[in-house]
């Protein structure tokens, strides 16, 4: 298991990367948008997680703020015919959202992870604890 704090921006970038958010080596997703009920290397229990529609809307935002003004752009500088303009964006605007997609789901699942979200209470008080446990032992030697 991992020791030590871990971030909010490390556990999301171990979303991100499609890792799990807790020890950063098993496997967050077992399909595509499917996340796993359990780290396969560490063993965290990520059934908890309840990313949604979430994802979606961000990846929308996201690709729509670059999308939309390259087509405007293209548009303003060249002017082409409607069709070659709907063959060039269709396809840019749908990989670039399936590209996104799993990435994003996974920041979330690490962001909901990290900060203890619906059933992730359990995870962060057992990781505080944790990271309280040298600080009791070394007090409790000190009084002795």
């Amino acid at each position: 298991m991992a020791t030590g704090s871990i971030s909010l921006a490390k556990a999301m970038w171990r979303g991100f990367r499609g890792k799990c958010p807790n020890c950063g080596d098993g496997h967050l997703f077992g399909r595509f948008l499917k996340v796993t009920g359990a780290c396969d290397h560490c063993g965290e229990d990520l059934s908890h997680q309840r990313a949604d529609d979430f994802p979606a809307y961000l990846v929308i935002v996201v690709v729509g703020h670059l999308v939309v003004p390259a087509i405007l752009a293209v548009e303003t500088a060249y002017a082409p015919a409607v069709w070659l303009q709907l063959a060039v964006w269709l396809p840019v605007t749908l990989f670039a959202s399936l590209a996104l997609l799993q990435p994003t789901k996974g920041a979330i699942v690490g962001l909901q992870w990290q900060i203890g979200m619906h059933g992730f209470e359990v995870s962060k008080q057992r990781r505080e604890a944790a990271e309280l446990a040298p600080v009791l032992v070394k007090a409790d030697t000190r009084a002795a």
